[in-house]
């Protein structure tokens, strides 16, 4: 691919496959999986943090605040300025690039993100390939999260990737393919472990139909023409009440777009989340945690309703930074070098959390 966007091919853009699903689901695993066999396939990854992103030591080359640069010719990019914008960095890229996977977060509706690429400049730079909805088969039931935005992620799922089956039994998997389907009819759906899926099943595919959302599309396009006619930029009240509506009041003239939403997808996460009743808590500390105490924590005071937490644990008797991933019911703790100063950093995802009470708990648990 040429560096100037003038020179890209008009027939057909960057394919791009957006990869959605719940907390906790197994995205970040996917997308390792993906980096780890492309093989001679140059991938971008679009993500909201690169905390989200374990990449094996060995493929990481040189990193900087908006782009790590990988041994095997992979970049991974943050969206953190704007998705439009996050694309538009790889498209102009001197060296190329053959493919462009995004992972939204756990508790967004991927529609907005869809409308993106359809109802913006893009459709004419990328081809959106196919949305993959990663599920944890092991503790997704269809009222288990009462979330729309779940409801929407497999909704709008090109393909369906039930994640973790070794940890779910038969009947369980059988119910939720049948839930699925009720879902969406014709829904593609692929069992995994680990999110080790076949590359060729799931990347350039071209499952995406663009036709499904033409109405979607140009409903966009109107209302950004009435919002720019009308001035109207009432955000946080839109928000608070329609959760994939509110995206209908964004311009999408690229600057306008890029500036609100997907900003909001990676500082704001309880905008999106207080739609379903979800909350974002988080919690530093400069002092550490005493083991027995924290250990003590999370088996009996951790809130049930707490879906998800990952962070940075410092423990006073070891010299080793931790990294810490909450999924349900199931925690992982891995020890490596700290690379700056200690200190603790934590957030909690889920329903209806009581903030203070966590927080106090947490302090409780400083040596």
């Amino acid at each position: 691919m040429t560096s100037s966007l003038s020179e890209l091919p008009l027939k057909r853009g960057m394919p791009v496959t957006i990869i959605t699903g719940f907390l906790g689901s197994g995205k970040t695993t996917l997308l390792n999986h993906i980096l780890s066999n492309c093989q001679n396939l140059k991938v971008a990854i679009l993500v909201n943090e690169f905390g989200d992103i374990n990449i094996d030591s060995q493929l990481l080359v040189s990193m900087d605040e908006d782009m790590v640069e990988l041994s095997n010719g992979c970049i991974c990019c943050t969206i953190n300025d704007g998705l439009v914008d996050a694309v538009y960095n790889v498209l102009e890229r001197d060296d190329r690039v053959d493919y462009m996977v995004i992972e939204t977060t756990g508790v967004a509706d991927p529609l907005p993100i869809i409308l993106t690429f359809l109802g913006t400049e893009l459709r004419d730079l990328t081809q959106l390939d196919s949305i993959i909805t990663v599920v944890d088969a092991e503790t997704f039931t269809p009222d288990h999260f009462d979330s729309e935005a779940a409801f929407k992620q497999i909704a709008y799922g090109d393909i369906t990737i039930l994640n973790k089956t070794d940890l779910a039994d038969p009947d369980q998997i059988q119910n939720l393919e049948a839930y699925i389907r009720t879902v969406k009819e014709c829904a593609r759906i692929l069992h995994s472990q680990h999110g080790k899926v076949p590359l060729p099943l799931i990347l350039d595919v071209g499952y995406n139909n663009p036709e499904a959302y033409a109405d979607l599309v140009q409903e966009e396009i109107e209302q950004s023409q009435h919002d720019r006619d009308h001035h109207s930029h009432d955000h946080h009240e839109d928000h608070t009440h329609h959760p994939h509506e509110h995206h209908h009041h964004h311009s999408h003239d690229h600057h306008e777009d890029h500036t609100h939403h997907p900003h909001e997808h990676h500082h704001h996460h309880s905008d999106h989340l207080d739609n379903d009743g979800f909350v974002s808590i988080a919690f530093e500390s400069d002092r550490p945690f005493d083991v027995h105490k924290f250990e003590s924590f999370l088996q009996e005071q951790l809130p049930q309703e707490v879906f998800r937490a990952k962070g940075i644990l410092w423990f006073a008797d070891s010299e080793l930074r931790h990294i810490f991933q909450l999924s349900g019911p199931r925690f992982d703790i891995q020890a490596e070098e700290w690379r700056t100063s200690p200190s603790n950093q934590l957030v909690f995802i889920g329903r209806n959390l009581d903030a203070e009470n966590l927080r106090q708990n947490l302090k409780h648990c400083l040596a």
